[in-house]
């Protein structure tokens, strides 16, 4: 998006944003590094995202070659590696990136994971260009300043048998309207400052882009797009959830599983992208 609201936000400002405080960092009570909080990470991640180990499909990628363009603390990373990926891992914060590090070593699993440290929009400048069977990336390229320039990188380390997968946040979504009513405002136009605002844990987040399909089917316009979907809506008492406990929100209580499912396709946060090079 070369022409999109947050051009001439610095990376600076981005990398300084997550060094702060990286992504799920405190959502765990135990020592940050021990083996028990990185277990309590991933237990706590895909309990309230349980559409990332399904649409990621890790055991799908044994023996096979996954960059990951933004780690974080490395939750996804560890799984691939698990499942018998190896892993080419890129991250902005340093801070993150060497959470990774350790989680991959303490798990032993450093033989299967390589961190790189930088900024994807310049990915070939410092990770050396290769074929990969997927490039996943959940959740990133939204944060930086021009995401277009990121996709236009990770062509480069894909031919037509490779796969894409991505997740970006949705411009429609439960989540907005939410931030809208914690905000008191409602003009549409003042979307993208709001989102950016209160998109993660942290307020004042540099960057946040939106999509909509057609956004995204622009986005990757070197693509043939085969799979566009919703999901994700936050269904838990933040207060509580801080607090490392797990208490519907009282909007919440009543809705079953079913209608829940139903009612994020249409007004889930995480929209999901599978997509693979045009001939």
């Amino acid at each position: 998006m070369s022409d999109g609201p947050f051009v001439d936000v610095p990376i600076s400002a981005v990398e300084a944003f997550w060094n702060a405080s990286p992504c799920n960092i405190h959502n765990s009570p135990y020592p940050v590094g021990s083996r028990e909080y990185f277990d309590d990470l991933e237990r706590r991640k895909y309990f309230v995202e349980p559409h990332i180990p399904s649409f990621a499909d890790f055991d799908r990628w044994k023996g096979k070659r996954v960059l990951e363009i933004g780690c974080g603390v490395g939750t996804t990373t560890i799984s691939f590696a698990r499942a018998g990926a190896d892993v080419t891992a890129v991250e902005l914060s340093t801070e993150s990136a060497a959470v990774t590090r350790r989680r991959a070593q303490l798990f032993e699993l450093d033989h299967r994971v390589e961190v790189h440290v930088g900024n994807a929009e310049q990915l070939s400048s410092f990770v050396p260009v290769d074929t990969y069977d997927l490039v996943y990336s959940f959740g990133v390229i939204h944060h930086s300043p021009h995401p277009d320039r990121i996709v236009n990188e990770a062509r480069k380390y894909m031919d037509t048998r490779s796969e894409l997968r991505l997740m970006v946040y949705s411009r429609v979504s439960y989540k907005l309207f939410w931030i809208m009513r914690q905000e008191n405002v409602w003009d549409m136009n003042r979307i993208d400052e709001l989102v950016a605002k209160n998109s993660e844990a942290q307020s004042g987040c540099p960057v946040t882009y939106t999509y909509t399909p057609d956004s995204i089917r622009k986005l990757l316009k070197h693509f043939r797009v085969l799979d566009i979907s919703k999901a994700h809506i936050f269904t838990w008492d933040v207060g509580a959830y801080r607090q490392h406990e797990y208490k519907k929100d009282p909007a919440w209580a009543h809705v079953s599983d079913e209608e829940l499912a139903s009612l994020e396709k249409e007004l889930g946060w995480h929209t999901l992208v599978r997509a693979v090079l045009t001939e």
